[in-house]
């Protein structure tokens, strides 16, 4: 539906006839670590996000899962195959890495 309290005629998921239905029934403004991402829309009201109406409880739960502006780090280690002991274990049919 359209929303009628902060986001004046966006669509909005928590938007129903009576109001904002999202508990404290309004959005909350955007918090410093979602400065730079792009699903920001900045409305005359203030700053907001466009996925998330409390963004702050997406950051207190570690790295927003929709934070474009955010890297996220592949932390997989290579392990060292000692080549002998790899020609050995396929030698008797073993599984290969």
């Amino acid at each position: 539906m359209i929303c009628k309290t902060v986001r004046k005629g966006k669509e909005c998921f928590f938007a129903t006839e009576d109001g904002c239905s999202f508990p404290g029934g309004t959005c909350h403004q955007i918090i410093d670590k979602c400065e730079g991402c792009a699903r920001v829309v900045e409305l005359e009201t203030g700053k907001y996000c466009s996925i998330y109406p409390f963004p702050k409880i997406q950051w207190d739960m570690g790295v927003c899962n929709m934070a474009t502006h955010h890297k996220r780090e592949d932390k997989r280690e290579e392990t060292f195959l000692n080549p002998l002991k790899a020609a050995k274990r396929m030698a008797k049919g073993g599984r290969r890495r």
